[in-house]
């Protein structure tokens, strides 16, 4: 009997009310990272690459393709939409719960294919990773845009998930 006193005295004790959270403690759990885990980039490529070559349907004739990614209930990266977007607009901000983005240009734009302005301005304004790949070649090439060490930055991915050196 005298054994459980303690731990009843402790059951009856009042509870120590949690110090509240601040707004900039929330929005650094919540808010996604600025490059992609390791995970999300081989899903990226995978599930980006899968899409090359595929028509886009709906009003746009030089439609470029997005998926969102974020993560499903068990954690594992998954697609949450695909839609087909004007190829010359810029991107809104996503929806909550996006961690990535896949863009699939069908041409490019640049004089060295890469990703365009729209996507580096995208990512500076989001801090969200982007995916961009090439549509116009095969193999397709692709590129990880990422905001690190307060600047847009983007590298090549390889086809089989080799990862070239940072570039502004």
């Amino acid at each position: 009997m005298l054994a459980t006193l303690p731990v009843l005295l402790a059951l009856a004790a009042p509870a120590i009310p949690a110090a509240p959270e601040t707004d900039a403690a929330r929005t650094e759990e919540t808010a996604p990272p600025a490059v992609a885990d390791a995970d999300l980039r081989e899903y990226a490529a995978i599930a980006g690459r899968k899409v090359v070559g595929r028509p886009v349907g709906g009003p746009y004739a030089t439609a470029d393709k997005l998926l969102l990614l974020g993560r499903d209930d068990r954690g594992y990266p998954s697609t949450l939409a695909s839609t087909g977007f004007p190829a010359r607009q810029s991107l809104p901000p996503p929806p909550d719960g996006t961690l990535a983005i896949v863009r699939i240009h069908q041409r490019y734009e640049t004089i060295v294919p890469g990703p365009t302005a729209d996507d580096l301005a995208f990512v500076a304004a989001n801090r969200l990773p982007l995916f961009v790949i090439g549509e116009w070649a095969r193999p397709a090439p692709m590129w990880e845009v990422a905001w690190l060490d307060g600047a847009v930055r983007f590298r090549t991915i390889g086809e089989v998930g080799e990862i070239g050196p940072w570039r502004e």
